[in-house]
């Protein structure tokens, strides 16, 4: 499907926390659309690409962003760990690096609550009047030992990012290496390599969620946008179960409008299903998807998927019929005209059976990193001397 976008012209992301989806799908890249790719790989330390999590253009985003932030956080370390009072340093202090005019970054978040003359030139900007209300009497009211106890627990969360030369630089940039936005509307072809080996679990789950916010961000600014201008974005996510968070039940309810298409990839139904007793919550996605997806294609899965999903299919298929499918077959069920069809059999094409040019994938990485990569050694230099290191 991927390749498919790729010769048609279409605008698509592919996300992949293992590597290899994204080096295989290099080479199958037609030649005349060498500009569009984008290849961002964190790996690649000699020139790092910036994806700032930080970054909006309007209060109403702002707020978005802040929220969304939190909820990564959340995702990352747990609601017991990252409870309600971290959460509300972090809200608050993210909303204050966003309105500097010089912008900010997660790495400052420890700065503007450990340097007092950071924290007063942030401050002296800050046009949100609740969170200026919130620094004067909240935290302005806080006892030295709440602050001696909290602080450092707070910066101990970030700590990592920080002190991880890889990470630091690429979320460490004030600005990001390319505009997600300009990516959907001008059919970017954007390469996410998110390679768990290579990167760790943290940092891997970390930027892809990231990622999928900026995406999502962008998506929504597209109701500025024109219908007829709103070109068709495909985003591929392996391993989505990695990445579930707001922002991906708001695109599966609503992105379908800004013409953004989800494609994703998981091991069992039982992962699209959590509940977090703590919070009280319970995060169901297998109800959206399956009320999203009209044309199902079924290969062979376990008995406990196949008495869910045998219902799609009968009565041509029973739930044993997709347990004992086999290797490289499957059974489809179509929605013609608004009609669903009968269920079918296939043998799908072996996209394997293909090969891409490597030569064509090495230089199109190469290209990436030039013209989106910026030199380690000045953005090191720029962090260092923002960070106060």
């Amino acid at each position: 499907m991927a390749r498919q976008d790729f010769a048609l012209g279409n605008g698509c992301a592919i996300m992949d926390p293992h590597g290899e989806l994204a080096l295989d799908l290099l080479p199958f890249v037609p030649r005349e659309r060498a500009d569009d790719v984008i290849y961002f790989d964190p790996a690649d330390m000699s020139r790092p690409m910036g994806i700032n999590m930080l970054e909006a253009t309007t209060d109403d985003e702002k707020q978005v962003v802040a929220q969304d932030s939190m909820n990564i956080m959340i995702k990352l370390f747990g609601p017991e760990i990252f409870g309600p009072r971290i959460q509300d340093y972090f809200r608050n202090g993210v909303l204050t690096l966003m309105d500097y005019p010089g912008g900010g970054a997660l790495t400052d978040i420890m700065r503007l609550f450990t340097d007092e003359d950071f924290q007063k030139e942030r401050r002296r900007t800050l046009r949100n009047p609740i969170v200026k209300a919130w620094w004067d009497f909240t935290y302005a009211k806080m006892g030295e030992r709440e602050k001696g106890e909290i602080i450092p627990y707070f910066a101990a969360k970030f700590g990592g990012f920080i002190t991880n030369t890889m990470m630091r630089n690429i979320i460490g940039q004030t600005k990001s290496s390319f505009d997600v936005f300009d990516v959907m509307q001008q059919r970017k072809l954007l390469f996410i390599n998110l390679s768990k080996g290579t990167l760790g679990d943290i940092n891997s789950t970390l930027l892809g969620l990231i990622m999928v916010s900026k995406i999502q961000m962008a998506a929504m600014r597209r109701q500025n946008v024109a219908k007829e201008d709103r070109s068709d974005f495909f985003l591929y996510i392996d391993e989505f179960q990695n990445y579930v968070t707001d922002s991906i039940e708001s695109i599966l309810s609503e992105a379908r409008k800004y013409r953004l298409g989800l494609v994703i990839a998981h091991q069992y139904l039982g992962q699209l299903q959590k509940s977090d007793a703590l919070t009280k919550s319970s995060l169901n996605l297998k109800d959206a998807i399956f009320g999203n997806v009209a044309n199902k294609i079924c290969y062979r899965i376990g008995p406990e998927d196949a008495e869910f999903i045998a219902k799609d299919f009968a009565p041509v298929f029973s739930n044993q019929d997709l347990v004992n499918i086999d290797n490289r077959k499957a059974v489809m069920r179509l929605c013609i005209d608004g009609q669903a069809s009968s269920a079918f059999s296939l043998i799908p094409v072996n996209p394997y059976l293909e090969k891409g040019d490597p030569m064509l994938g090495r230089a199109y990485k190469e290209l990436s990193r030039l013209k989106y990569g910026r030199d380690r050694e000045f953005i090191e230099k720029e962090i260092i001397f923002r960070i106060g290191a």
